[in-house]
């Protein structure tokens, strides 16, 4: 019994070592493969691409420090403008009649026209009636021809006949030294007036005809405006 005690005591440290052996060869150790040498100059496909600092400055800021957006720089493409123009002044606003002071009363015979100026210009234009003689100068009394020349409308007055009535300073001086040469007289009271007012002859029926014994006529709207614009004291020019 002791000698198989014994000979269990001195087995046991070989099938130790046989077993210490045994797991040695089923688990070698697994050699370590080397990465490949990387040629120079070369870039590895998987590397990360190159980050640009202040792309990321934001996020690398201290917490509650300010930090400015990038600067992104763009072309701005160039632009012609136009050049600069003066704009027109605002009109005036205008003026009416009663704004304006009459100088002067042009009778145009051969256009049958009588206008009204101001300053050298013409505010206002109306229709006009002559003596029946329209043509050529007044010479005498009673030829019923319309004067030519300057004059001046020096009084005025009612008239029952005419309505009103606004009185031509004729004859001037040249007037009456040319009648006195021909042994004439030469006649007075050159009137510019109205239109009479008839049941057989309506107003519209005068202003189509020279009609007057050398006076100058308007129907009655426009004699009335020509009675309120004009004083007493304007000249009178009555050309051919």
């Amino acid at each position: 019994m002791r000698w198989l005690l014994a000979l269990l005591c001195l087995s046991l440290p070989a099938f130790a070592c046989a077993e210490l052996t045994v797991t040695v060869i089923k688990k070698p150790i697994t050699a370590v493969s080397q990465p490949a040498p990387v040629a120079p100059n070369s870039t590895p496909a998987s590397a990360p691409q190159a980050v640009n600092p202040a792309a990321i400055a934001p996020r690398l800021a201290a917490p509650g420090t300010a930090v400015s957006a990038p600067t992104v720089k763009t072309a701005v493409p160039s632009v012609a403008f136009a050049p600069a123009t003066t704009l027109p002044a605002p009109a005036s606003p205008a003026r009416t009649l009663a704004d304006v002071t009459i100088d002067k009363v042009l009778v145009i015979k051969s256009a049958h026209r009588l206008e009204l100026m101001s300053h050298g210009e013409p505010v206002k234009a109306y229709k006009i009636s002559l003596g029946k003689q329209p043509r050529g100068p007044k010479l005498a009394e009673g030829d019923r021809r319309t004067p030519e020349g300057f004059y001046w409308l020096d009084w005025r007055k009612t008239s029952d006949r005419f309505n009103l009535a606004m009185h031509v300073s004729y004859p001037n001086i040249d007037d009456a030294a040319r009648a006195r040469r021909e042994g004439n007289r030469p006649g007075s009271m050159i009137m510019i007036h109205g239109t009479p007012i008839s049941d057989d002859y309506p107003e519209w029926y005068f202003a189509s005809l020279d009609w007057t014994d050398g006076c100058i006529a308007l129907n009655n709207a426009d004699m009335r405006e020509v009675w309120s614009l004009v004083k007493d004291g304007t000249m009178i020019e009555i050309r051919p």
